[in-house]
């Protein structure tokens, strides 16, 4: 295969090394599976991963795995060409779930949940038939803080996405670019002039449905916390890490020794 490598900042590469020791999610002999949707923050996973495996103490190997939704004039030729040249295996797994989406979903639902599940629950069953001990998915630190307070928001609940957890089919998911800002991956793609694919490939983009809000509108309230407050996502990050949950309204959390379980 090529050995042809892209720029990648030293931050950026230090991060990922960083994240991988700190949350043990990538060791010797594993098989990763990267979901490659062609965005960016896919593309500079792939990168990140080319370099570890050059430079990293252990051996590992990797492959990237696209979802093709089975959509009108859905072209992927690009992105396998752009992993051909620098020697990343890709594949591009045929499914019909927009075909299936049709009876699936009514009109004026929203469409983004629902093929999110389909997309992994494909990207699983490559995995599961390809005997990969790890799946990796390209959020990042972003992607995190929002998701936790959309689930405070709009769930109830206090919840975000892990670094890794072992999924029912018994592989790992892991997230190398975690502690990574959405600022870092969008500059490697702008500097690297690398073609991306972005909302435009959404399968909802083709259907009468109602576009999701929630995310944009946290995203944009994020934003307004971060310009009044430059260290505020320094700030989230070392929230996560130091997790007082005896302080909140769950008693099963609390350590207390003055209350006996009656039989």
């Amino acid at each position: 295969m090529a050995s042809k490598s892209i720029p990648i900042s030293k931050k950026l590469l230090k991060l990922v090394g960083k994240t991988n020791a700190e949350f043990k999610l990538i060791g010797e002999g594993d098989k990763v599976l990267v979901g490659l949707s062609g965005g960016k923050d896919s593309l500079a996973l792939i990168h990140t991963l080319k370099h570890m495996q050059h430079h990293a103490p252990f051996e590992f190997e990797f492959e990237a795995c696209t979802i093709k939704y089975g959509m009108p004039d859905e072209h992927y030729a690009f992105l396998s060409k752009h992993c051909e040249e620098y020697g990343v295996k890709h594949t591009v797994f045929d499914t019909n779930i927009f075909e299936i989406s049709n009876d699936a979903i009514r009109e004026n639902s929203s469409f983004c949940s629902y093929f999110s599940r389909m997309r992994r629950g494909a990207l699983y069953r490559f995995a599961e038939e390809g005997g990969f001990t790890k799946v990796a998915l390209g959020h990042h630190f972003d992607d995190m803080v929002e998701s936790f307070f959309m689930n405070m928001f709009y769930n109830g609940s206090m919840r975000s996405l892990a670094p890794i957890y072992k999924t029912s089919r018994g592989f790992h998911l892991i997230r190398p670019l975690i502690q990574a800002r959405e600022t870092q991956l969008r500059a490697f793609a702008i500097d690297n002039n690398l073609q991306v694919i972005g909302d435009e490939a959404c399968p909802a983009m083709l259907k009468e449905v109602k576009m999701p809000h929630a995310r944009a509108s946290t995203k944009v309230w994020l934003a307004g916390l971060e310009k009044e407050n430059k260290d505020v996502f320094k700030m989230f990050k070392a929230s996560f890490k130091h997790i007082h949950d005896d302080t909140f309204l769950d008693p099963e959390r609390w350590n207390r020794d003055d209350i006996k379980e009656i039989l």
